[in-house]
């Protein structure tokens, strides 16, 4: 995009109708967005897929946000506009329709999912944290005792209509350090899992402050989840801060190894990360980025 987003000391309309004011303030994980939900009668993981304009349209579309005299809406010829997307592509549910067909946002992308179906080359990555077989997801979360983070098998229907974020080696350069290349380490977080204890108040200079001077504030950005269920974001990057950071809230805290063996005990793939994290059991890490499988 040919410009740069940055926040300013107004809340917006948007915020204040959803009562940002008592929404929970939870930390924006660096990843790729996921989905979990129905495919070929289980459930599976989908990646995230935008289906975009093709160059013609492309072209015509930006033409139209850079003409100052247009004050009409762009119409988008749907059928014809946009690149093919492969058949089992579906929507995203906040997307809007007309006829039947799916609009495009006010960037001329639509948000969408395609299923990770096993051991996919294209998504290989996402494939890596699910077991389509056991029916489990590694995901990341707190553990029950606080200031600890947990890494476990969680059965997917327990996920199910969820959205989660992909984090680890090769994704988005890896801001929190995860595995290697010669051992790749990838893991799910739930969308706003990681809950802000100490939040600055909504003014833009304590915001500032929080991001620059506190431990907790060393994150990507912060997601409020409204009650309507909005969900309001702000990066560092919107407020002139540098990411990523050399030192993570994500790595300050260590991290336990629950796999549950009675529970989960089946024949996984020996260079699977199921099959590595099995043999972990039980054992804790200072940091994320401490974990190594050899």
């Amino acid at each position: 995009q040919p410009f740069k987003v940055v926040a300013t000391e107004t809340i917006t309309a948007k915020a204040i109708e959803a009562d940002v004011y008592s929404a929970v303030p939870t930390e924006k994980v660096d990843g790729t967005c996921c989905y979990v939900t129905t495919y070929k009668g289980q459930p599976y993981l989908w990646a995230r897929l935008d289906r975009k304009p093709n160059k013609h349209a492309e072209k015509k579309f930006k033409r139209f946000l850079y003409s100052l005299e247009d004050c009409k809406e762009f119409v988008w010829n749907i059928e014809e506009d946009f690149k093919p997307v492969p058949d089992t592509w579906i929507p995203a549910k906040d997307i809007e329709f007309s006829n039947g067909n799916p609009l495009p946002d006010e960037n001329g992308h639509m948000p969408g999912w395609v299923p990770v179906e096993k051991n996919s080359k294209q998504y290989c990555w996402h494939s890596s944290v699910v077991n389509y077989e056991a029916e489990i997801a590694l995901v990341l979360k707190h553990h029950a005792d606080p200031g600890l983070l947990e890494i476990s098998p969680v059965p997917l229907s327990e996920i199910l209509e969820q959205t989660l974020e992909l984090i680890g080696t090769n994704i988005n350069a890896n801001p929190y350090g995860l595995g290697s290349k010669k051992q790749p380490l990838h893991l799910l977080v739930p969308h706003g899992a990681f809950e802000i204890k100490n939040p600055p108040p909504l003014k833009q200079n304590d915001i500032l402050s929080w991001f620059e001077g506190c431990s907790e504030g060393k994150v990507e950005g912060i997601v409020w989840h409204c009650n309507d269920g909005c969900l309001i974001k702000l990066h560092r990057h919107h407020l002139g801060l540098r990411w990523p950071l050399a030192e993570t809230y994500l790595n300050s805290q260590p991290v336990v190894i629950s796999f549950n063996r009675a529970k989960y005990d089946c024949d996984f793939e020996p260079k699977s990360l199921f099959h590595h994290f099995l043999k972990l059991d039980g054992q804790r890490f200072d940091r994320l980025k401490d974990i190594k499988f050899d």
